[in-house]
């Protein structure tokens, strides 16, 4: 009898510690990092993460990470669908030598970037550097200062999809580069300036590799819009202001 109540004691003790470890390893839905967090927070309200990179491991997948006031918040690679939100507060990317955001988030992966100030220091290689994902959202972006591409899509997930909408991506050696692996990629820009970078402000290599423009500039580039292999890029109306060498492939109407 002894032995019996030794026994279904441990077991209960084995059962009460897996519950009391449990939570420690869960993920929310919604995280929070501040300039004066600690990545060793569970990244709550209450207590907030510091840096991006920290607070995506403890971020659901599909979940969001919100920005609770100023700060620099490093770079970070994306494995998986989330979002990553400033509302109309400064959140800083800052990198040297190395790509500010990678997404890699395989062939289902959506993302979106919302309010992030990417600073490369002249010496980042792209500001948003694009690997797999289905789609990724770019939105009131300043991307700035990389030695490669502003936003660079490589993905090898076919039909992959960015959009870029009422950012600034400017001083950088290229401005968008669209170059799917075989598979082609798509990008859309919507209120966009594409502003003073080294060599282009558009770029698209390869047969299935789209770029479609409205309502924005580009501008201050030796090529505004750089098609090769058969790659093809839209005006939609008079919307965009061009200078540079290049032009679209076509213009379609307004419906």
């Amino acid at each position: 009898m002894k032995m019996l109540r030794f026994f279904f004691s441990f077991a209960i003790l084995i059962l009460a510690s897996g519950f009391l470890i449990a939570p420690a390893s869960a993920q929310a839905t919604r995280t929070w990092v501040s300039g004066v967090g600690d990545d060793a927070n569970p990244c709550s309200r209450t207590a907030p993460c510091k840096t991006f990179a920290g607070a995506i491991s403890k971020t659901a997948v599909g979940g969001e990470i919100n920005v609770l006031d100023p700060g620099g918040f490093g770079g970070v690679t994306i494995t998986k669908s989330i979002t990553i939100r400033s509302d109309h507060i400064e959140a800083g990317v800052l990198v040297s030598g190395t790509n500010a955001i990678v997404v890699n988030a395989g062939a289902t992966g959506k993302v979106v970037l919302e309010g992030l100030d990417i600073e490369g220091l002249g010496t980042g290689l792209n500001g948003v550097h694009i690997l797999s994902g289905q789609a990724v959202y770019i939105l009131r972006c300043d991307i700035r200062n990389f030695t490669q591409n502003g936003v660079n899509s490589v993905s090898s997930t076919s039909g992959a999809r960015v959009f870029i909408q009422d950012s600034t991506i400017n001083r950088n050696g290229g401005g968008v580069n669209v170059q799917g692996n075989g598979v082609g990629n798509i990008a859309s820009l919507n209120r966009v300036l594409v502003d003073g970078n080294t060599t282009f402000a558009l770029q698209a290599t390869n047969a299935g590799n789209v770029l479609a423009v409205i309502n924005s500039v580009l501008n201050a580039s030796p090529s505004a819009i750089i098609l090769t292999g058969g790659a093809t890029a839209t005006s939609f109306g008079p919307s965009n202001v061009v200078s540079g060498a290049g032009a679209f492939t076509t213009t379609n109407p307004f419906k």
